[in-house]
This record gives C-alpha cells, structure tokens and sequence, in this order.
C-alpha cells in the first residue's frame, strides 16, 4: 500500500520544482556590468577560466577547455563602460574594446539582452604560415632579445674589468 503513491513530500517538491522558472543566462536580462559576445558554444566545454585583457576590468576572455585538453575562446565580456548599444549594434569606446570588436570573425549581432554573437576568427592553414604579422613580430622579439643582450654584455665586460683591476 506505501508503495502505490508517491511520497507525499517528495511529490510536492517535485511539484514545486516543475512550476518554478529556469534559470536566466547571464547578461540576457540587460543587469550585469558586461556585453557577452559569444564566440563558440559553450557545449564545446567541459572547463572555464576568465582571463583580463589589459586593464584589469574592462575587456575580458572567457577560456573553455575542450575534453581533448586544448584552449580557445568562448566569449568575450566587455565592460559596459567601454561600449555601448546603438540601433542593436555594438560601437566600442575604447581602444582595448575596439582591439576586440576588430579581432572577430564577423561583426556581433545582438541575441537578447547583453548577449551578442559572432564568429571566430579564421583559422590560419599551416600552408600560410608564417604570415606577415607573425614575422613581424618573430623580428621584434629577435631585435629585443639582441638589443637586452648587448645590454648584458656591456655590464658584464665592465664588471670583469674591475675584477682584473682589483687583482693586479
């Protein structure tokens, strides 16, 4: 006979539970200090990690971890102070906001709320690799290493001077 009913408890709970509303996405209500600008879905995630470009504060990334170990964005969050909504579209008014807004494979569109959505950046094919940009920088990074190593070598030179001075 206990068995034929549920329990009346859990039946109410359950009861309750089925009425009450799900929970809202974040930035869908037009509340936070942010515009989400979704990137990838989040379904393709099994970790997050927030990350602050620049400035602490103003312009976020929002890191997913696939299963298989790899990393990539899966939105970006910009600080409402550095943006702003004209006619549905997001117009960026700082230079890191801009940055971001110009690094996006497409231009955002607006979901709801503070949620926008674009696609990702294009993927480079190995073929194309290294491209313009990624041999600037390689060079940079070579003339700053040779430029702190010279920087070195002066120090280091007079500091050997002064040692064979102090013997003789």
């Amino acid at each position: 006979m206990a068995h034929d009913r549920p329990h009346t408890l859990t039946w109410r709970m359950s009861k309750k539970a089925s009425i009450r509303r799900k929970r809202a996405k974040p930035g869908s209500r037009r509340g936070g200090r942010f515009f989400h600008i979704e990137v990838r879905p989040a379904r393709e995630f099994v970790r997050f990690r927030v990350q602050d470009i620049g400035v602490p504060g103003g312009v976020e990334r929002l890191a997913g971890q696939r299963a298989n170990g790899s990393w990539d964005t899966q939105k970006w969050l910009v600080e409402k102070t550095h943006a702003h909504l004209e006619n549905n579209l997001l117009v960026p008014d700082t230079v890191e906001a801009k940055k971001v807004l110009a690094t996006l494979g497409s231009a955002p569109i607006h979901v709801r709320g503070d949620r926008f959505r674009a696609k990702p950046r294009r993927n480079i094919p190995e073929a194309e690799k290294p491209t313009p940009a990624m041999r600037r920088a390689q060079m940079r990074n070579i003339k700053k290493a040779q430029a702190s190593r010279r920087r070195r070598g002066k120090t280091s030179a007079s500091r050997s001077k002064r040692a064979r001075t102090k013997r003789a």
